[in-house]
This record gives structure tokens, sequence and C-alpha cells, in this order.
């Protein structure tokens, strides 16, 4: 039986995280510019010390079970969403989006994949609650994920961009730049849309896909909705801020993905294991609970999760310093053909139509 925490803390807390999400929305789009590192690691910092000191409130009101299991959630989640941060990445240097725009789009990438995940919980608690088997199926779900990300590449997020792009053309008109942040635009007296709206498509599905991984991993965490939310919630929190600290490390963090994989095949087999402990499949062990099966604790689980991302991370550092590139070169040496290229007078600025996009000429009627 999960724990409970007081309603009044759980309402106060999602109130209060809304709250911090619109004032960090009305930053962006009440001033709207390109942040510094200094900034940048100072809402980030921010953001982590938030969680941390979110966690201890709940260890002081709640007890050291639902601590540890947002701790353990909010890294999974955080780790699966730096991943979905490399993929930001790929979008904005696909779709030339000019550096100064680039805030406003990260804050609709993140609040889509928050709405999804919000669906996504709902969904899932719902599922848990009504059938004890669907760990069985969670379990598997994340072990195939694991087993594609540690030996698949974001090669296929670029080709599957290209096949969206070449869907969306046909049936969308668009212009050939942005006009700020708008929509919708007037080329030559007829109505079009910028091409802002197919880099929200792509957000959109992209979070999308993401939604579908995080979610069954962080119930094998928790099974306490409010806790999985919360979780989202933090681990959403400064990755706009984190997109323009990091650049384009990430792409040489190269084990990353490796320490990704293996908190997804861990947790997955620590779902199969729960299915299996509190089993009611009437064809497996003929619908009794299987004894020797294993129940994973929490501050197993929070000792997994870490030492995986320490151990990825250190790797990575290790290799990139051994390749004669340091942190700093790779942050702001690559960081230019991902981001600036995308600003004006860059070779894709909003004067140009994006790689494979859809231009005046061929865009829908």
């Amino acid at each position: 039986m999960e724990p409970v925490l007081p309603a009044w803390f759980e309402i106060t807390s999602l109130v209060v995280l809304l709250l911090i999400l619109a004032f960090d929305l009305l930053i962006v789009f009440r001033r709207p510019h390109i942040p510094s590192a200094r900034e940048s690691t100072l809402w980030v910092t921010f953001y982590v010390a938030l969680a941390l000191v979110f966690a201890l409130l709940m260890l002081l009101i709640g007890d050291a079970e639902q601590a540890g299991q947002f701790l353990a959630g909010w890294l999974t989640e955080y780790s699966l969403s730096v991943d979905n941060l490399f993929v930001f990445v790929i979008i904005m240097s696909r779709f030339a989006v000019p550096r100064k725009y680039q805030q406003e789009v990260l804050m609709v990438g993140i609040l889509i994949a928050l709405v999804f995940r919000g669906v996504f919980i709902v969904l899932g608690a719902s599922l848990i609650a009504s059938f004890s088997w669907i760990f069985y199926i969670f379990g598997a779900f994340l072990l195939y994920t694991a087993v594609s990300q540690a030996f698949g590449s974001h090669e296929t997020e670029r080709e599957s961009e290209s096949w969206f792009v070449r869907f969306t053309r046909k049936r969308l008109r668009v212009s050939r730049q942005y006009e700020g942040f708008k929509l919708r635009t007037t080329v030559l007296g007829r109505r079009m849309f910028t091409p802002l709206i197919i880099v929200f498509l792509a957000l959109g599905t992209t979070d999308l896909l993401f939604a579908l991984d995080s979610i069954p991993a962080i119930f094998g965490i928790t099974q306490s909705p409010f806790i999985v939310f919360a979780a989202n919630v933090f681990a959403l929190m400064g990755l706009r801020q984190l997109y323009f600290l990091l650049g384009h490390l990430l792409d040489k963090l190269a084990y990353l993905t490796y320490g990704i994989a293996f908190i997804l095949a861990f947790i997955g087999v620590k779902l199969v294991f729960h299915a299996m402990h509190t089993n009611e499949v009437p064809w497996i062990n003929g619908g009794q609970h299987i004894e020797w099966a294993p129940e994973i604790s929490t501050v197993t689980s929070l000792a997994v999760i870490v030492g995986a991302m320490v151990v990825a991370t250190i790797a990575s550092l290790v290799k990139l310093k051994l390749s004669g590139t340091s942190v700093a070169e790779a942050i702001h040496g690559d960081d230019a053909d991902v981001m600036d290229d995308a600003a004006p007078g860059g070779p894709e600025g909003p004067g140009a139509a994006p790689a494979d996009g859809p231009t005046q000429e061929d865009s829908g009627t």
C-alpha cells in the first residue's frame, strides 16, 4: 500500500509548482534573450536545490520512503529529460531556429511535454489500479526501450524528422522564413504558416514518444500519482536553461546513452519482479504470487540510478579528455555549429527554408 501524504501538502505543492512554471514562462515571453552561462547556471542550480528542498519537506511531512521515491523518480526523469534535450538540439539545428527565439520554442516544448506526461500519468495510474498484470507489460516495454537506447542512435530521430517534414509539407502552406514568434504570416497576399508550426509539431511528437518511456519508468519506482507528477515537473524545470548551459556537450557525453539504457533496464527488471511477486495471472504459477521474486527497495533503486549516471558521466568526460577536447571547447566550440548557424546571417538563417523543409513554391495550396 502506497503511503499517503496530507492532502493540503499535495494541493499546496501543485499550486506552487504551477506558479513557478507560469513565472518562468512569463520571463521568457516578457524578456526574450539568449541566457548567459552564468544566468543558466544559477537557474539550473536553483531548480536542483528546489527539488532537494522538496524532498526534505517530504521527509519531514511524510517519511523516508516517500522522500526516497521522489528522489529516485526525479533523477530517473531528469536523466530521461536530458536525453529528450539532446533531441531538442537536433530539432533546433535541423529547422534553423534563430537562437534568439529558442528560449520561447523550448518553453513551449517543455509545456507540451508536461501535458503529455500528465495525461500518461492519469492513464498509467488507472491501468495499475485496474490491472495488476500491467507491470509485466511496463517491464517488457522498458527492457525493449533499454536495448533500443543502448544499440540505437539519435540518427533515427533525424530520419523520422525527414519523414515528418515530407508528410507535413504536403498538407500545410508554410513560408520560407520565421516571423518572430508568429505562427501565421502573409506572403504575396496569401496566408501561410511560418516554419515555427513545423518545429512545434516536431517537438510535440518527440515529447509524446519520450512520455511513453518516462511514465512506465517512474511507475516502477512509485505508484503514487502525486510523486510521479511532482518528479516530472521538477525534471522539466530548468531544462530550458540546461539547454543553453550545456550546448553541444550533450553530443560529446558518449556514454550517457548507455547510462540511461542501464537505468531503464534496471527498472524494467524491477517491474517484472514486482509483477511476479504480486502475480494474479492465471497461467503464471497458477495465479499465485511468486514468493522467490525479490522486491527491490527504494534505497537500492536510488543507489543504482545515481551510480549509473555518475559512472556514465565520468566515463564520458574521461573519453572527452583523452580525445584532447576540453569541456569548455565542447560546449562553446561545436555550439556555434548547432545554434549560431541558425541565427540571422548564418547558412540556414530565417531567410532560408529548413533542411528538407517546405518552401513557398512546393508547399500545399
